[in-house]
């Protein structure tokens, strides 16, 4: 049984709950039993305890999933615009776009006010003594307005250039589509949360 599962059966059996504790408050009320205020305060708590279930199950997302990925931790995230993963050094060039994908797809829109945020994935190799180079394996653009993930031209990134070039050539991404759905000419993945 999944955890959506539990959460959704247990909000029905608190909401039958605290419906069944009601009437055997009003009863208590009616006939001047002395529980009466107890079971006033555990219908109250039962009916709580259902409504925050029902609220967790209308908000709970579980995190997508995407066939091919390979860990790699957020290492920066400025709350805004820009989400920056590291990638270990043995880190294979086919899981690149699978991991961008993941990434982007379980981002949550939160404080970002609908912005265009740049996922990266970047790993860092040794230039010198005691001196390191980040080096950008490959970017992604999660569009939070549009729900769409828009996937970067390759290119080589070096450390004088400008990231924020102007998006040419894109390949867009919908979150409203089926994940199950093969991928088409345009390269349409899903993102839509799996129940």
């Amino acid at each position: 049984m999944s955890i959506i599962e539990v959460i959704q059966d247990a909000t029905r059996w608190l909401a039958w709950g605290g419906f069944g504790l009601s009437l055997l408050t009003v009863l208590a009320y009616l006939f001047k039993w002395k529980i009466k205020f107890r079971l006033t305060g555990i219908t109250i708590f039962t009916v709580l305890l259902s409504a925050s279930c029902w609220a967790f199950d209308q908000s709970y997302r579980p995190p997508v999933n995407i066939e091919g990925y390979k860990y790699a931790p957020i290492v920066y995230d400025n709350g805004f615009d820009l989400v920056v993963a590291q990638a270990s050094n043995d880190f294979p060039e086919e899981a690149i776009k699978p991991t961008l994908l993941q990434i982007a797809a379980n981002l949550k829109g939160g404080g970002r006010n609908g912005a265009q945020v740049k996922v990266r994935l970047r790993k860092v190799e040794s230039a010198g003594d005691g001196i390191s180079k980040p080096i950008i394996l490959g970017e992604i653009i999660k569009d939070l307005n549009e729900s769409k993930i828009i996937e970067l031209p390759d290119r080589s990134y070096s450390l004088d250039e400008d990231l924020s070039n102007e998006v040419d050539s894109q390949e867009s991404y919908s979150i409203d589509e089926d994940l199950s759905n093969e991928v088409d000419s345009q390269e349409s993945y899903s993102i839509e949360a799996y129940e």
